[in-house]
C-alpha cells in the first residue's frame, strides 16, 4: 500500500471502531473480563507458533525466553487484570467541604474510545498484547500497528486476533514505516508508543495535531551501581541475566554498570565466569538470541571497534559462530573497561549484549555521573539498602528501579511502568496503567439541602457571613500547617 493508501484504511477502521463504542456504549465488567479470557485462550493455543515465528524473525531465540519473558507476562498481566477489574471500576468518592456537605462527589474512570498501540519488535508478543490487554480491561477498543521487524510474529498476531475478536473491537494494521507514520497520525483517543527516543519525537509531533494524549516508553541508558564490596557472585549473576537475556535487546536491560575502582577487576573476573556459566556453548548456546537484523548487528559492531580503537579495554567472551546456520549475527558478550564518555557507546542506548564499565570512588560521584545524563528509565542498585542506598534513591529520578536484581520490576503487575524525562511519559501497568486508558470524570450529585444557594444574588448580609466564615477558616489552616 501507498501511504495515502495506508491512511484511507486505517482512517476506515478507526471510524468503524469509535462507531461501534459509541453505539454500543461501555462495556460492563462481564463483557471486559470475557473477552480477557477469550484473548487469554487464544495466546496458550498460539503458544508454540509464536515461538516458532518469533525465532525465525530473530534468526535464533530461545524459546524459554519466548515462554518466560513474553507468553508469561502476557497470561501474568490478563490474570491480573481480571482478578482487580471490579475495584478498578469502581467509583471512588471524594471529599466533600462542608458548605456543600448535604451532596457528595466521586470520579467516575469511564473508557475513551478508541486506543492505538505501536508495538516494537524486541518483544513482540508482549510490548503488543499487554498494553492490549490493558486497554480492553479499562473498556476501549483497540487499534494495533506491530513491527514490521518482525513480520512472521506480526501475521501470527494478526491472524490470531481475527479470530478471537471482530474489526471493530480489535485490529491488526501491518506494514512498514509508511504504515507508522500514517498510523501515529490518526485522532485516536489514547495512543501507545514503545520504542526509541528518536522515532518517539516523531510520533508524539504528530499526534499533537489531534491533541491525542500518548503514552510513550521509550528505553535509554539504564544504570547498573555496584555498591563497594558487592561484585560478588550473586550481583554478577542477576547482571548477566539482565543483560543477557534476548541479547540485551530489552528497554530495561543494564546499559552501563558502575563499579567501585577496588572491585573492578573482581568485577571482570565473576561476569566472565557468569557468562560461560549461562551460555557454555558460547554465543552458539542454544539459549543465546541473536541480534534482530543485519543493521543492527553492524551498528553493535561499530561501537564496539569504536571503543577499541580509542583505546578502551575490550574484553569478549568466547568467539562468534559465524558457521552456525542462522546464527549470523550472534554477537559476543562483551564487556568494555573505562571507554571514554563521549564514545558512541557511552551516548547511544546499547540494545545488544555490549556492557560499558566505569569505576568510581564514591556515591557522590555516582549521583553527578547520572544526574548528568537523561534520566533513565531504570536505575539498578546493588548493595545494602543504607545510607548510601537511601541517598542514590533520593537524590536521583529514573522511571523505575531495581534494587539487587535486574528486569523483575516490570514483572511486578501491581508496579506502574514507564519512563521519565527523555526515557518516556505516562504508565501501562497496574492501576495506573487502567486509569491511563480511562477518563477520570468527577460527579457532583447536588443533595435535598442546597446551602450554597443561601449565597446567591441578590447579596446581602447573610453572604457576608459566610464568606466570612469559609475564609477565616482557610486562613487558620494556613496558620495551622505553618507552624
Amino acid at each position: 500500500m501507498t501511504q495515502d493508501e495506508h491512511r484511507i484504511h486505517m482512517a476506515a477502521l478507526l471510524y468503524r471502531q469509535r462507531h461501534a463504542f459509541l453505539h454500543e456504549g461501555p462495556p460492563d465488567l462481564e463483557v471486559r473480563k470475557a473477552r480477557l479470557s477469550r484473548l487469554r485462550s487464544a495466546v496458550l493455543a498460539y503458544r508454540d507458533v509464536f515461538k516458532d515465528e518469533v525465532s525465525a524473525d530473530f534468526g535464533h531465540r530461545s524459546r524459554h525466553e519466548t515462554d518466560m519473558m513474553e507468553l508469561a507476562c502476557v497470561i501474568q498481566a490478563i490474570d491480573y487484570l481480571s482478578r482487580h477489574l471490579r475495584r478498578f471500576m469502581k467509583r471512588e468518592r471524594r471529599h466533600v467541604p462542608l458548605i456543600y456537605r448535604s451532596g457528595r462527589a466521586y470520579v467516575e474512570y469511564q473508557p475513551l474510545g478508541v486506543v492505538g498501540v505501536m508495538a516494537p519488535w524486541n518483544y513482540p508478543i508482549a510490548l503488543t498484547l499487554i498494553p492490549l490487554v490493558t486497554a480492553l480491561a479499562a473498556g476501549n477498543r483497540v487499534m494495533l500497528k506491530p513491527s514490521e521487524l518482525t513480520p512472521r510474529t506480526s501475521e501470527v498476531l494478526q491472524r490470531m486476533l481475527a479470530e478471537v475478536f471482530s474489526l471493530d473491537e480489535v485490529a491488526v494494521v501491518l506494514g512498514g514505516p509508511e504504515a507508522g507514520e500514517a498510523f501515529s497520525a490518526l485522532p485516536f483517543d489514547h495512543l501507545l508508543f514503545t520504542g526509541s527516543t528518536q522515532v518517539g519525537r516523531k510520533v508524539m509531533r504528530a499526534a499533537s495535531d489531534h491533541l491525542v494524549p500518548i503514552t510513550l516508553e521509550l528505553g535509554g541508558k539504564s544504570p547498573a551501581i555496584v555498591a563497594p564490596g558487592h561484585a560478588h557472585q550473586r550481583t554478577v549473576h542477576s547482571l548477566v541475566y539482565g543483560k543477557l537475556s534476548n541479547a540485551g535487546q530489552t528497554c530495561v536491560a543494564p546499559d552501563y554498570a558502575l563499579v567501585h575502582e577496588d572491585d573492578l577487576e573482581s568485577f571482570i573476573t565473576q561476569y566472565v565466569a557468569t557468562v560461560r556459566r549461562f551460555y557454555p556453548e558460547g554465543p552458539a548456546s542454544p539459549d543465546y538470541t541473536t541480534i534482530i537484523s543485519d543493521r543492527h548487528y553492524d551498528r553493535l559492531c561499530e561501537l564496539v571497534d569504536h571503543a577499541r580503537r580509542t583505546g578502551a579495554r575490550v574484553i569478549e567472551v568466547g568467539e562468534s559462530p559465524t558457521r552456525l546456520p542462522g546464527r549470523e549475527r550472534a554477537l559476543v558478550p562483551t564487556l568494555v573497561i573505562n571507554t571514554d564518555d563521549e564514545a558512541p557507546l557511552m551516548q547511544e542506548e546499547i540494545f545488544g549484549p555490549v556492557l560499558p564499565v566505569r569505576t568510581y570512588r564514591c556515591i557522590d560521584e555516582v549521583i553527578a555521573y547520572v544526574n548528568a545524563r537523561p534520566r533513565p528509565l531504570t536505575l539498578y542498585y546493588f548493595g545494602a539498602e543504607d545510607h548510601d542506598c537511601a541517598r542514590l534513591l533520593e537524590r536521583t529520578t529514573s522511571g523505575n528501579v531495581g534494587i539487587n536484581n535486574t528486569l523483575m520490576h516490570v514483572a511486578q503487575d501491581d508496579l506502574p511502568f514507564g519512563g521519565v524525562g527523555l526515557s518516556g511519559m505516562g504508565a501501562y501497568h497496574g492501576i495506573e496503567g487502567f486509569r491511563s486508558m480511562s477518563h477520570a470524570k468527577g460527579v457532583f450529585v447536588q443533595g435535598r439541602w442546597n446551602f450554597p444557594r443561601l449565597i446567591h444574588a441578590p447579596f446581602g448580609k447573610l453572604a457576608d457571613i459566610v464568606i466570612s466564615l469559609v475564609l477565616r477558616k482557610a486562613k487558620d489552616k494556613g496558620k495551622t500547617s505553618s507552624l
